[in-house]
């Protein structure tokens, strides 16, 4: 097996065009040694048509984990806890799980020792996250909304007490909140936070 023509790929993940192209080999060829070469755990799978290899996946940096969290399921932010312990506005950790959230549809995904869970909300208020290193990530208020939104919904839980809420801007949380129906955003007031 030649696999260390693949290490000269310098992308983070590739494709069979770029399989291809290294190895000099066809795209059908290189479809075959891509399963092969995961069957062997000398590459990941993220999702089809898409690798990495297996040294690089094993040393992902956080933020490269949020690159493949948005790579996994699209469209897609990292939010709620993920973005919250990243802000260091939440003092509970995740590791080795990253939370986004999506338009599509929730789903729950685990690549290889490496947990995705995907929460679904309405497209209006899929708003306030931006492009930071490659990646897609919720401001931090608007991943705490995130949260309690879900919450609200039952879908989601979370420590409250783990919030710095000195590190929120409280007239973003709740402009953020005022954008939410009367129902909801009462609810969230009545968390004593606001």
């Amino acid at each position: 097996m030649n696999i260390n023509s693949l290490k000269k790929i310098k992308k983070l993940y590739f494709g069979y065009e770029e399989i291809s192209r290294v190895m000099g080999i066809s795209q059908p060829s290189a479809r075959v040694t891509a399963c092969r070469y995961v069957k062997y755990g000398l590459l990941v799978r993220v999702k089809r048509g898409i690798y990495l290899l297996r040294e690089r996946w094993d040393t992902l940096s956080r933020e490269e984990q949020f690159i493949i969290a948005n790579l996994v399921q699209t469209p897609s932010y990292v939010s709620l806890l993920t973005a919250l312990s990243y802000y260091e506005v939440s003092t509970q950790m995740v590791r080795d799980f990253t939370e986004s959230i999506v338009l599509k549809r929730s789903l729950f995904k685990a690549v290889d020792g490496k947990d995705f869970a995907y929460f679904k909300i309405k497209r209006e208020f899929y708003t306030d996250f931006l492009r930071k290193n490659d990646f897609f990530i919720a401001k931090p208020e608007k991943a705490f909304v995130d949260a309690i939104y879900l919450k609200y919904l039952g879908c989601y839980d979370f420590d409250l007490d783990s919030i710095d809420f000195s590190k929120l801007d409280i007239n973003i949380v709740a402009d953020l909140i005022s954008r939410f129906p009367g129902k909801i955003s009462g609810s969230l007031q009545n968390y004593g936070y606001f």
